[in-house]
């Protein structure tokens, strides 16, 4: 691989914290219109911890002017979680997909609050935080391209 190549893989694969709301507001923008299966938001109470799975649109070639960016595999991550609540999201239905459309903080009583994630099918993730705690970590290129009669996902190799 070309170091040219090497140097932009990395340059597009970001890893961003939120302490705060601005933070907050910074990886909201880079989420808006992540795609997310229900099967890949993962709540583990035990932890007081919330994983997100995502393929959201790479920033950097919306910002180049790319028409249909591509997009990245990514995880979005809050600690410090206290509940958990969804609605209008049925999490039974591992395969429903939603789309993100961004990530909202309420202040409560200090240094906690709500975390309100916001999908386009109008379902809301409310989350209680003790403080606010999140991460986006980018975990490569989507590897799949959809297939043009369908709009599913298949394989970056499939032969169409």
């Amino acid at each position: 691989m070309s170091q040219n190549k090497v140097s932009q893989r990395k340059s597009s694969q970001r890893k961003l914290a939120a302490l705060d709301e601005d933070d907050l507001a910074v990886i909201s923008a880079h989420v808006q219109d992540a795609a997310v299966v229900a099967g890949d938001i993962l709540w583990r109470p035990a932890e007081n911890r919330l994983v997100i799975g995502m393929r959201r649109p790479d920033c950097e070639e919306i910002l180049a002017g790319q028409c249909e960016p591509r997009r990245l595999i990514s995880a979005l991550r809050f600690d410090r979680v206290l509940s958990c609540r969804s609605r209008d999201i049925d999490m039974a239905a591992s395969e429903l997909a939603l789309t993100l459309l961004g990530l909202e903080f309420y202040p409560g009583k200090k240094p906690g609050g709500e975390v309100l994630l916001l999908f386009a099918s109008g379902g809301v993730l409310r989350l209680e935080v003790e403080c606010l705690e999140c991460e986006l970590a980018d975990l490569g290129p989507d590897a799949h391209v959809p297939d043009p009669a369908t709009g599913r996902d298949l394989p970056a190799d499939t032969d169409i």
